[in-house]
């Protein structure tokens, strides 16, 4: 097993419950990774797990060839590892511009240590610049101005993207980006998530199928805190016990 991000023997339990259970996956260098599994099957918590939200009971994980598996979230993000959630997570009461200048703003870790300190962080040019290109990337441009709470559901989702692509992180932790969008809004982000192929490494969590085995170039199945198949997405569609253990009829 070899990889940007490789797992082994990963475990955590709640009280009796083992959500993961014994995790082997690894994540290539510029991949998109998909992640699928039945509800309660533990990816959630495995994502926990990678962005160091929670610590495992068992197991390692090491990122770039590194043991990080005792190191907090803080130190994970600072390593280039950055993550989105499930429930939007955006300053509803800042404008999008400002949103996606807070998070180059933290990226820039020499800001404040210069002589610029007296300045206030609105007044960085380069930082407005660049928050402006990452809104552009995402089809924001033009709404830079409006506050966050304003926009649509979708467009909040896309803001949120803009803002995880604005840390420039080796590995994008996307759980459920579609969550709680139409078609036409998941559609969209489809096709952003798309246009990361070949630049970004990306392990995606998502339950839209379609879009999972129409983007991956790698599919893991977790079923039960455990990884039963991980391979090239038509592997893992005509693979029998993963047909047995999730997909069922769903995909034909």
């Amino acid at each position: 097993m070899s990889g940007l991000l490789e797992i082994a023997g990963l475990k955590r339990h709640f009280g009796g419950l083992w959500a993961t259970n014994g995790v082997d996956l690894a994540v290539r260098e510029g991949e998109l990774h998909a992640l699928i599994g039945p509800n309660g099957a533990g990816k959630t918590t495995l994502i926990h797990l990678i962005s160091g939200a929670l610590a495992p009971d068992a197991g390692t994980l090491r990122f770039a060839g590194a043991d990080i598996t005792r190191l907090g979230m803080h130190a994970r993000v600072a390593r280039g590892i950055t993550r989105s959630y499930q429930i939007t997570q955006v300053f509803p009461e800042l404008s999008l511009l400002e949103n996606v200048r807070l998070a180059v703003q933290a990226r820039r870790r020499d800001f404040g240590s210069s002589f610029r300190f007296w300045r206030p962080a609105s007044a960085d040019f380069s930082m407005i610049e660049e928050a402006e290109e990452w809104l552009g990337r995402v089809g924001l441009a033009e709404q830079a101005g409006e506050h966050a709470r304003d926009v649509s559901h979708g467009e909040q989702r896309a803001l949120e993207l803009a803002m995880a692509l604005a840390t420039r992180p080796r590995l994008l932790l996307l759980d459920e980006p579609m969550a709680g969008m139409g078609p036409e809004e998941s559609e969209h982000m489809a096709s952003l998530i798309a246009s990361l192929k070949g630049t970004q490494t990306v392990l995606l969590v998502e339950h839209d199928m379609d879009i999972v085995f129409r983007l991956a170039d790698r599919v893991s199945v977790l079923v039960a805190g455990r990884v039963v198949a991980s391979d090239a997405p038509e592997r893992v569609r005509d693979d029998p016990e993963v047909r047995r253990a999730y997909l069922g009829d769903e995909v034909q």
